[in-house]
């Protein structure tokens, strides 16, 4: 009896997600990023562009007119992605260079290439990152989930910011996460050594970035380079590939899921808006200023995080 009642409630469930299916995806789906504005002349740069919301934000960026280059760990897949946004836009102008954000060797080669190459950068979006994946540490030692998320996005950033300088108007876009709201700076054990939990060590990491993005703020002030943060939404791309349980929940809830496209909004959003062009040191969610946690708002943790950044990279950046 107890096993028919688990059944038919389960099928009263399933009608019910099925009936309400439309509903359930409008809202899902989150706000859109209305503006209309133009990159023409523009040169920007995203990290992971190969696939997810950040072939979309790849793209929508090149239906606005600018330059985008694609940092892609796996050049082959940079290169079929950069195909598909050129067949849906012919006159898109993209481009795919090699970065490995968990090998600071990578990023010091493909900053130095650009620097040489390309005279301007003016939006920087650090969207590569890695979720719940084994422990593993990056080439340099440095345990993925902080190594790739943070540490590299703050390497080429730093090695780029002089460039964001001289481009300005510029904008930085971080793409943390609400799990930034769950996580801690364990700076006794940044790297998960003495203990690891793939979950939690994603969400150290989505907090590393929101703390990055409010102390860079703050340090560029005067500068006209704005740095905010984004949380994409919860969206069913492939960054779940490590977790064989995340997958399957998010294939069995993808009508409460956002596609890559909708989840590309907020980066959008914060990479054109004219009304954000001296908005700095934010946070925001569906094109909207959002909460941040108040571990990601001491600026104390900020503080120490960059000092501590610095060190584990051997740059010094006052």
């Amino acid at each position: 009896m107890f096993v028919l009642l688990i059944i038919a409630g389960l099928g009263v469930v399933t009608l019910l997600v099925i009936l309400f299916a439309p509903h359930i995806r409008r809202y899902a789906a989150g706000a859109v990023c209305k503006s209309t504005a133009r990159l023409d002349g523009k040169t920007v740069l995203i990290t992971g562009a190969n696939t997810g919301i950040g072939k979309e934000t790849a793209l929508d960026l090149a239906v606005r007119g600018a330059r985008v280059i694609m940092a892609c760990r796996d050049v082959e897949k940079g290169e079929e992605a950069a195909a598909s946004i050129r067949a849906a836009y012919s006159e898109a102008k993209v481009e795919v260079r090699e970065l490995d954000l968990a090998d600071t060797c990578s990023i010091r080669a493909f900053a130095q290439k650009f620097l040489r190459e390309v005279n301007h950068l003016h939006i920087l979006i650090n969207n590569a990152g890695v979720m719940m994946c084994p422990y593993t540490k990056t080439i340099d030692g440095f345990e993925m989930h902080i190594g790739v998320n943070h540490l590299g996005h703050f390497l080429l950033t730093y090695l780029l910011i002089g460039l964001l300088k001289r481009s300005a108007p510029a904008r930085v876009v971080v793409v943390s996460s609400l799990a930034h709201n769950f996580g801690w700076i364990r700076f006794h054990d940044l790297h998960s050594q003495g203990s690891y939990n793939s979950g939690l060590a994603y969400c150290q990491s989505k907090l590393a970035n929101v703390l990055f993005a409010r102390e860079l703020a703050r340090r560029l002030k005067g500068t006209n380079v704005t740095v905010n943060s984004v949380h994409p939404g919860t969206v069913n791309s492939d960054l779940t590939r490590h977790s064989t349980l995340m997958m399957i929940l998010f294939t069995v809830f993808s009508v409460f899921l956002k596609t890559p496209l909708e989840g590309a909004q907020t980066s959008v959003y914060c990479a054109v808006a004219e009304e954000l062009h001296s908005v700095s040191g934010k946070h925001f969610s569906d094109c909207a200023p959002a909460f941040v946690a108040p571990q990601g708002r001491s600026e104390e943790t900020a503080s120490k995080l960059w000092d501590v950044s610095c060190e584990l990279l051997g740059i010094d950046w006052d």
